[in-house]
């Protein structure tokens, strides 16, 4: 993990859309785009960009629209507008129909930081996964995102793309390939497995880390697709660790951790650890404060790990 290459998820996606060579490709903004950086798309392909103003509604609608006419329309603003805001439309006229928009939203979870709670989504993932064909994906560096930005233009069918504000370090070496549906695992470790995503993956890697050096092997999964989750991995991870952790920038209902149980309940039955917002709303401020006081830092992991490890230890 590179820890001073550090890159927001919202810049990397502003990037990969202009590597789309694709003219059926339209990309929507309401006025945010210095925000979301589809501006690097608006500069490069003018007559494929469509600014919708503070209109996001609208711009789902239109963004439906299109797509019924062939075009691949990524839709784009903040998580608490693409997915609070627009429920109504992305259910009816995306879902429903199951037509092939790429909604993205960016600013997810409490490190939007000063923003403050109105702004932080914390409920965005809970709500796309209850919808029938949405896809939803939460990449954790700069190439994956890039990559997974490719393969959902490739895709056919509606997709949530959960994008940040806060910037991460380099995972991922530009030759590592990413399948829609298919986690990636990080280590080997037996002790305990940490399942995370988005910004959390690069904590749990630093946790990762600070273990080692006091001889707790841990593995790290990155679920950057949350639906459809990798249910083989889930339970691979199941039988070969000891004890199941997940960690989100996201509510602890509906989302990450939410989705794990629900294929270990059906699956292999065990204990899961739910790390993430619980059950509250956010606060304003900086946003690695943030992740310290909600508890979803490498901080908070290796803390609850070494203490279920020792409990463990010492039941035997």
């Amino acid at each position: 993990m590179e820890e001073d290459k550090k890159i927001a998820t919202r810049e990397s996606f502003g990037k990969a859309l202009c590597e789309l060579k694709d003219e059926n490709i339209i990309v929507l903004d309401a006025d945010l785009n210095s925000a979301t950086k589809t501006e690097y798309f608006k500069e490069k392909y003018p007559k494929q960009y469509i600014e919708l103003g503070i209109a996001e509604a609208d711009m789902l609608g239109t963004a439906a629209g299109l797509a019924t006419c062939g075009k691949i329309p990524f839709a784009t603003t903040f998580a608490v507008f693409a997915t609070g805001r627009c429920y109504d439309q992305i259910r009816t006229s995306i879902a429903y129909p199951n037509l092939n928009v790429k909604i993205c939203g960016t600013h997810g979870g409490i490190t939007v930081g000063e923003d403050g709670a109105t702004h932080q989504m914390l409920e965005d993932i809970n709500l796309m996964r209850g919808l029938p064909n949405m896809v939803v994906i939460s990449p954790s560096d700069d190439v994956q995102t890039k990559s997974l930005v490719k393969e959902i233009a490739k895709y056919k069918g509606p997709v949530y793309l959960r994008l940040a504000r806060y910037a991460t370090p380099e995972i991922y070496a530009n030759d590592v390939e990413f399948e829609i549906g298919k986690g990636i695992q990080l280590g080997d470790g037996i002790d305990a497995t940490v399942f995370s995503t988005g910004v959390t993956v690069s904590e749990a890697l630093k946790a990762q880390e600070e273990l080692l050096k006091e001889g707790v092997d841990i593995r790290v999964v990155d679920i950057h697709t949350i639906k459809p989750i990798d249910k083989e991995l889930i339970v691979k991870c199941a039988k070969e660790t000891s004890i199941l952790l997940s960690v989100e920038d996201h509510n602890v209902i509906g989302g990450l951790g939410t989705a794990i149980a629900d294929v270990l309940a059906e699956e292999y039955p065990k204990k899961l650890i739910k790390l993430g917002i619980n059950d509250c709303f956010g606060k304003s401020g900086k946003a690695e404060d943030l992740m310290e006081y909600f508890k979803i830092d490498s901080k908070a992991i290796v803390e609850i790990l070494k203490e279920k490890l020792y409990i463990n230890n010492n039941s035997k």
